[in-house]
C-alpha cells in the first residue's frame, strides 16, 4: 500500500510539525509506503492535491485538522472527477478534528490503525457556491454570530483555546442578528437570524455537538437555525451544545435537506470546515456517498 501524507506542520499549534516523525515510523513498522508532502503556506495544499499523480497512490491523508482536510478535498475535487480518486484518510492533529469523529477517528494513532486497516467508506460530501464556482466541505459551514466568533479569534490565536472564549464574549457583547432568507424544499423560511450551521458530520469546534442527528453518509445535511436571541439567553445556550441539548430552545430549528439556498442582509461570511471563506448568498448541496474515507 502507497499513500501519499499531506502535512500541515502548523496545525495544532505545531502538533503536525512535531507528530510527523513519529508518524512515519509507524508507518514504515507496518509496511506503508508512503511520500510526505509539507504545506509551506496557507492554501499549499490546494496546489500540492491538485498536482498530485493520483494513480501512484492507494489513499491520500490528510495530516492536520479539520481545515487541512478542506483545503486537501478542494484541491482534489478541483483537478479530479470524484470516482479516480483513491480513498482519503484524516491523521488528526489540528485543534479541533471535529470531523474525524464521526470516522470513529480520535487521535493520530486512530488515524494511522485506519490508514493499516484499510476499509474504505462511502460517504457524503457537501458542496457551495461561490458566484458560479463550487467549493466542497465535510464538517459544516456556518455563517452569523459562529463566523463572528473565528474572525475575532483568529486575532488571538497565540492565545490557543482562549482565542475562542475570548471570541464568544466579545461577539456576544456586540450581539447583533442579521435578516436572513433561505429556501429549502421549495419552502422560504424568513427572520431575524443569530446564526445558522449547515452540518454533515455531527461535531464543530471539536466536542460540541451541534447536529446530534446528522449522519455522514444518509444524502442529508443537518440544518440548524437559531433565530434571534438576547445575550442572556446566548449565553445560558451556547454550553448546551457540548450535549446536542441546544436543539429543545424554542429559538432553534432542526431540519434536514438535500439542498438549501440563503440569503441574508448584510451579506455574511461562510465558515467552511473552519475556514473564513466565500460569503452569502450561497446554494448548499449534499453529495450523496460521493468519496471513500478510511474509517
Amino acid at each position: 500500500m502507497k499513500v501519499a501524507l499531506i502535512v500541515n506542520p502548523y496545525s495544532g499549534d505545531k502538533k503536525g510539525e512535531k507528530l510527523l516523525p513519529l508518524v512515519e515510523k509507524q508507518l514504515m513498522l507496518n509496511n506503508i509506503d508512503f511520500h510526505t508532502y509539507t504545506s509551506l503556506y496557507h492554501e499549499h495544499i490546494l496546489k500540492i492535491t491538485s498536482e498530485l499523480k493520483i494513480k501512484q497512490y492507494d489513499a491520500i491523508i490528510a495530516m492536520g485538522g479539520d481545515g487541512t482536510n478542506f483545503h486537501v478535498l478542494n484541491g482534489l475535487l478541483t483537478a479530479f472527477k470524484p470516482k479516480t480518486l483513491p480513498p482519503l484518510g484524516i491523521i488528526p492533529v489540528g485543534s479541533g478534528n471535529s470531523f474525524a469523529k464521526d470516522l470513529n477517528v480520535y487521535n493520530f494513532n486512530d488515524g494511522i490503525r485506519a490508514i493499516i486497516n484499510n476499509k474504505p467508506k462511502w460517504i457524503d460530501i457537501c458542496s457551495f457556491t461561490q458566484a458560479k464556482k463550487k467549493y466542497y466541505f465535510i464538517n459544516l459551514t456556518g455563517i452569523g454570530f459562529v463566523t463572528d466568533v473565528a474572525k475575532t479569534a483568529q486575532k488571538f490565536k497565540y492565545l490557543k483555546d482562549f482565542s475562542y472564549i475570548i471570541g464568544v464574549f466579545y461577539r456576544t457583547i456586540i450581539l447583533k442578528s442579521h435578516y436572513m432568507e433561505i429556501e429549502i424544499d421549495n419552502k422560504q423560511i424568513s427572520q431575524e437570524n443569530c446564526f445558522v450551521e449547515f452540518c454533515n458530520s455531527r461535531f464543530t469546534g471539536g466536542n460540541m455537538m451541534m447536529a446530534p442527528d446528522a449522519e455522514i453518509d444518509d444524502g442529508f445535511m443537518d440544518i440548524i437555525i437559531v433565530g434571534k436571541l438576547t445575550r442572556t439567553q446566548l449565553l445560558i445556550t451556547l454550553p448546551k451544545i457540548y450535549k446536542g441539548t441546544h436543539v429543545s430552545h424554542p429559538a432553534v430549528r432542526y431540519l434536514k435537506t438535500k439542498k438549501a439556498r440563503i440569503k441574508t442582509w448584510p451579506d455574511k461570511t461562510l465558515l467552511p470546515d473552519g475556514e473564513l471563506f466565500g460569503a452569502t448568498p450561497s446554494t448548499i448541496k449534499v453529495h450523496h456517498k460521493l468519496l471513500r474515507y478510511l474509517a
